[in-house]
Formats: structure tokens, sequence, C-alpha cells
């Protein structure tokens, strides 16, 4: 039975060379000499620190030009709050999303049922594998979840034919 995956999986590799590119970046502006601002990640999380909220966002826009250039998709990010630290310095997560939430699984699966496609939708752990007869109709599935789940930056993977 013909079957793909969809899944929400950035690129981590890319991720990781994209911010030690904009630590080396921050380090040569001129505007952030003297200041606390600095970047770092670990794991699936991003932080940035600075002396002002106004800082923390240069410091992001200079992420979102070194991810895009990658070609990561910015829509892995999910931004945290802005906290203070000690002093007058703040800092603030960013998450990089990595697989499906379940609400959002739910999501395409009732998506999937009310196309009328000849498809199924089953909820594997952190993705949602679609089966369906015919190879055109999983790809009519990808068309459709595609133009109806924009907010998020989904890929297919695992086609078996």
């Amino acid at each position: 039975m013909p079957s793909f995956d969809t899944v929400c999986e950035a690129n981590l590799v890319e991720e990781k060379n994209a911010v030690e590119n904009t630590v080396k970046e921050i380090s040569t502006r001129f505007d952030f000499k003297g200041t606390a601002a600095s970047i770092e990640i670990k794991d699936k999380e991003i932080t940035l620190i600075g002396d002002a909220e106004f800082q923390l966002t240069q410091i992001e826009d200079v992420l979102r030009n070194k991810l895009t250039k990658r070609n990561v998709d910015v829509r892995f990010l999910d931004k945290g709050d802005v906290q203070k630290m000690g002093g007058d310095k703040v800092k603030q997560v960013i998450k990089v999303r990595n697989g499906i939430e379940s609400e959002l699984a739910k999501k395409i699966q009732k998506l999937l049922k009310e196309s009328k496609l000849k498809v199924q939708g089953a909820i594997q752990e952190d993705k949602v594998r679609v089966t369906g007869a015919k190879r055109d109709d999983l790809q009519a599935a990808m068309a459709l979840i595609r133009k109806d789940v924009a907010d998020v930056p989904l890929s297919f993977d695992n086609f078996r034919d």
C-alpha cells in the first residue's frame, strides 16, 4: 500500500552553522562592541542575551538572515518571552520546532477525512503517516496539507509506492 510520512524537522546542522555565523557577526559589528550581546545553542534551544529588548531584536534579525541564507525555514523558530537577568541584561529563549504536536496531527488527520480523498492518516509519535490505494491520491493529499497547514514548515518523506 503506498504511503508517506508528514514530518516537521529542521536541518539541525545548518541551524548550528547559522548560529555560529551569527556569533561571528556579533563579535565584529560596531554596534555590539562592549555590550553583553551573545547567542548560544543547546540541543533545540537558541538563547539570545543582550542589554535591552532592542538589542535582542537586532540579534534575532541577524540570526534570521543567516538561517535564510542556509535555506532553513524560519517558521521552525518558536520565540519565547523576554526575561530579565541580573543587572540590566535580558535574555530570550527561542525553541526550534521538531516533530508535529498532537493538536496539529489531529488537525491533519481530520483534514484528510473531510477531504473525501481515499487516504487515511495515522498519528505515529511525532509524525503523521498517510496511506492510500493510489499514488495520485497521495499526491493530492500532499497538496491539500501544504495548502491548509501553511503556518508550520511540513515536509514529506519516506514515500513508498
